[in-house]
């Protein structure tokens, strides 16, 4: 189907207490593994595209990849810029045909993030396509910080509920205990934080870096509001280890497609664990459109119905 934007698949998940994985790609390869396995789980899916892709592919190119292989299924899939820049790489790429963008202020003064994502999203929302922003800094997985100086950098719960209002942003990507690029599945994500943060903002949150958080954060993180999960570098692994595997399988051969095949396979089954993790699969019907969950497993708190 067409590419989607991902504004009501987020509000659908925040109400039914799912989340849909926002899956990094950087090549042909990895873009149909990630797209198989959204389609043979029935899971919507979100592709994203980061700085590296944009610079390994270009950006046309990257964007092509996407909307070719969401022509060949028939889940929702929304191609989705990731961390981006300024206010013109915005541009770009909603004119390149991306469904969801996003721009990183988080380092920048409190000031100019919310000024930069307020014009983002007055310019998407005339398009009809959503914006993502963040708030808070994730750490970096090799950055040498104390739990204190984590926790300093994490989103505030007031200052969320303000920036939001001012912005108009659709979604809010927070600092919640994760860290970026983590190798190991060991970081643990602070609820309490999260849950304050949704019932200040009422939109659905973004957890980036979540590679290295433990499955049983996850799973609790996505019952008070988070709503959509970035995977990068657990893909990559499998990718890298998948080539590895090929090219001491097929040692005699020349044809890389074999090598590519195997690391494919490896990134495929990986998005099929994370896509069941976040309870996505199975939420898409055989003609398109949503199953229709019950209502007992519909949250209260998060806006939906319980009964």
């Amino acid at each position: 189907m067409p590419l989607v934007t991902s504004k009501n698949l987020l509000e659908r998940a925040v109400q039914d207490r799912y989340a849909i994985g926002a899956f990094n790609a950087n090549n042909m390869e990895q873009v149909q593994a990630i797209v198989e396995a959204a389609q043979e789980e029935r899971a919507p899916v979100i592709l994203q595209v980061s700085q590296g892709a944009i610079r390994y592919a270009g950006l046309a190119f990257a964007a092509g990849l996407v909307q070719i292989a969401a022509d060949a299924v028939d889940v929702p899939v929304v191609l989705h810029l990731d961390h981006g820049t300024d206010f013109e790489q915005n541009v770009r790429c909603l004119r390149a045909g991306f469904t969801s963008l996003m721009f990183d202020g988080s380092e920048l003064p409190y000031e100019e993030n919310v000024a930069t994502t307020k014009r983002i999203c007055e310019m998407a929302h005339m398009c009809g396509i959503p914006v993502e922003a963040e708030l808070g800094q994730v750490a970096q997985a090799g950055e040498a910080l104390t739990q204190e100086q984590v926790e300093a950098l994490m989103t505030d719960p007031d200052q969320a509920a303000e920036f939001v209002q001012r912005t108009g942003v659709d979604s809010l990507a927070v600092a919640v205990g994760s860290v970026h690029a983590m190798r190991s599945r060991e970081a643990a994500l602070d609820v309490d934080r999260i849950e304050a943060i949704y019932r200040t903002t009422r939109i659905p949150l973004v957890l980036h870096g979540s590679s290295g958080v433990r499955h049983d954060s996850i799973v609790e993180a996505i019952e008070h509001g988070i709503a959509k999960i970035n995977v990068a570098t657990y893909l990559n692994e499998a990718f890298v280890d998948g080539m590895r595997e090929g090219l001491e399988k097929y040692a005699d051969s020349v044809d890389p497609r074999k090598s590519l095949s195997v690391a494919r396979d490896n990134v495929k089954e990986r998005v099929r664990e994370k896509i069941r993790l976040f309870k996505s699969a199975g939420r898409i019907s055989a003609d398109g459109g949503f199953v229709e969950a019950p209502k007992q497993f519909r949250s209260a708190h998060l806006g939906g119905t319980e009964e």
